[in-house]
């Protein structure tokens, strides 16, 4: 004879699953406002001290901010869920965001080169924070689909890791 789990009302997994998005949007929008200091504090040193165009710049704050972005999320916004090993989490991590900072330069090429603003204007700064911010509701969600995952998906007997993030 099988039993089955205890059924949990709507209400009450509305409950938990809202408490477990509120945790995660607090920690992530900590996360984000510290990881978006450093890149924008690099970001304009860069380009203010004359060293760097707007692209080399963006590049340089990135990398760092998204290797303080890792680690304060799998520790701190993403903790309750699954390990499912760093070497493939830090890939999925930086290829999402690599993905961000392609686009990103591509904003900022076509601002600088296309429509001729200075690499140290404000225009270009404003640029910069818009795709910051566009990137981060991208990041959310692919962390929570494809980085961090959720304990219940990875440890059911039949799931298999790959053909799960090939969906």
């Amino acid at each position: 004879m099988t039993t089955s789990p205890p059924r949990v009302s709507l209400l009450e997994h509305v409950r938990s699953s809202w408490r477990i998005l509120l945790k995660e949007l607090t920690a992530f929008g900590l996360v984000g406002c510290l990881a978006f200091a450093i890149d924008i504090g690099i970001f304009t040193a860069l380009t203010q001290g004359g060293d760097f165009g707007s692209l080399k710049s963006k590049a340089v704050s990135t990398v760092v901010s998204t290797t303080f972005a890792y680690f304060g999320n799998r520790h701190l916004s993403f903790s309750h869920r699954a390990r499912t090993g760093l070497k493939r989490e830090t890939g999925f991590f930086f290829a999402i965001n690599g993905v961000t900072l392609v686009l990103s330069e591509a904003i900022l090429a076509l601002f600088v080169y296309g429509f001729g603003y200075a690499h140290n204007s404000s225009m270009v700064a404003l640029v910069n924070v818009a795709t910051i911010a566009l990137g981060t509701v991208f990041r959310f969600w692919a962390y929570k689909r494809f980085v961090f995952l959720h304990p219940d998906r990875v440890h059911e007997p039949d799931l298999d890791l790959d053909v799960e993030l090939a969906e």
